[in-house]
């Protein structure tokens, strides 16, 4: 993980309810995607106004453009261990 990746995560890792992030990219186009993870729905809702700030911030920084947020409920999951 990057200085600037693990920078990211400590800003978000305080936040109550966080549970994890995954940043996806597509190293041919540039598009990138984060998926975070939260304990449940109201504290994803808790934490818009935490993550918009931490979001912009780190477009800006990065001369990023955020295009859209949007929201999923796990329908289901399965880790491998």
């Amino acid at each position: 993980m990057s200085a600037n990746s693990e920078a990211i995560v400590r800003q978000v890792q305080d936040v109550p309810g966080f549970r994890g992030v995954y940043y996806l990219i597509d190293r041919t186009t540039g598009v990138a995607k984060t998926l975070t993870l939260w304990d449940d729905e109201r504290t994803m809702s808790e934490s818009e106004e935490e993550g918009a700030r931490i979001r912009e911030e780190t477009a800006q920084r990065e001369g990023q453009q955020i295009i859209s947020v949007e929201r999923f409920e796990v329908g289901f999951s399965h880790l491998q261990s």
